[in-house]
C-alpha cells in the first residue's frame, strides 16, 4: 500500500492532507522520516504521525519485548501492565496470547483475534515455546536428562512432557516446552534441585522475538508470522 493511502486509511485526513503531512516530514516509517508519498509500505511496517502509532482497521497482531516488572494483564491497580506500553489507539480489545510472570522477560504476543490467540495457547495445538534460562547453580548432566525425559512436579499428578534442552553455559540453558502449566519452567528446574535466576522467552512456535526490539518496544507481526500458527 502507498504511504499516502495508508495515512488516509488510518486517520481522518484526506488523501491530499495525507500527502501534505508526509511532505512536512511528520510521518516516520520504521524509525526514519519518510517524505515520499508514493513509498510502498509492508503490512508489518511501524508508521507514526506526530509520534502516534497508526494501524489499519481490523484484527491486530503484535509482538512485544516484555521488560521485567511489567505484568501480563489488561488492568492492574498496583503495577504497570503490558498494555500501558502501547499507544492508546492500539489497546482496544487486545488480549495476551500466553502470559509471562512479572519477573519474566521476552516475547509476548498480543492480538484482537480470539481464535488465533486460542490456537497459540491451546494444549491441543502444542505450540512450542523456547526460553533462555539463567540458573543459580551449574546445570548438571543428570538435570538435563531429567528435563529431556519428562519429570514429576510438586503437587502435580501428571509428569511433564519431554523437553528440548540445549546447554549454553554452566549457568544457562535453552529450554523448549509445549505445555503451559503454572510456573512450569521454574518448577521444572526446582525439581532438579536448581533455581531459576532469570527467565527470558525467545520464541513461540516459529515466531522469534525480533532482536531489534529493545525492552518495552513492539511491532506488528508479519503475515508469515501470523500464518505460522497452525
Amino acid at each position: 500500500m502507498r504511504l499516502d493511502q495508508f495515512i488516509a486509511s488510518t486517520t481522518p485526513l484526506s488523501r491530499k492532507e495525507a500527502k501534505r503531512v508526509i511532505g512536512q516530514g511528520r510521518v516516520i516509517v520504521d524509525g526514519q522520516p519518510c517524505r515520499q508519498v508514493s513509498t510502498h509500505i509492508s503490512t508489518d511496517a511501524r508508521v507514526t504521525l506526530d509520534d502516534e502509532f497508526l494501524a489499519l482497521p481490523g484484527d491486530r497482531y503484535l509482538m512485544l519485548n516484555k521488560p521485567e516488572g511489567v505484568v501480563s494483564a489488561t488492568t492492574d491497580s498496583d503495577h504497570p501492565t503490558v498494555l500501558d506500553l502501547l499507544p492508546a489507539n492500539l489497546r482496544q480489545d487486545l488480549h495476551i496470547a500466553g502470559r509471562l510472570d512479572a519477573d519474566t522477560t521476552g516475547l509476548l504476543l498480543l492480538t484482537s483475534d480470539g481464535q488465533w490467540s486460542h490456537r497459540v495457547t491451546s494444549p491441543r495445538v502444542k505450540c512450542p515455546k523456547t526460553y533462555r534460562v539463567t540458573l543459580s547453580d551449574p546445570v548438571t548432566e543428570t538435570a538435563l536428562q531429567q528435563l529431556r525425559g519428562g519429570m514429576e512436579l510438586r503437587n502435580d499428578p501428571r509428569p511433564t512432557k519431554p523437553a528440548k534442552v540445549v546447554r549454553v553455559s554452566d549457568y544457562e540453558i535453552k529450554l523448549t516446552i509445549a505445555e503451559g502449566r503454572y510456573h512450569q519452567v521454574k518448577r521444572m528446574l526446582a525439581a532438579t534441585g536448581n533455581r531459576v535466576e532469570a527467565l527470558h522467552r525467545l520464541s513461540i512456535g516459529a515466531i522469534e522475538l525480533d532482536s531489534s526490539l529493545p525492552p518495552g518496544a513492539f511491532r506488528a507481526l508479519t503475515e508469515e508470522e501470523i500464518n505460522s500458527i497452525p
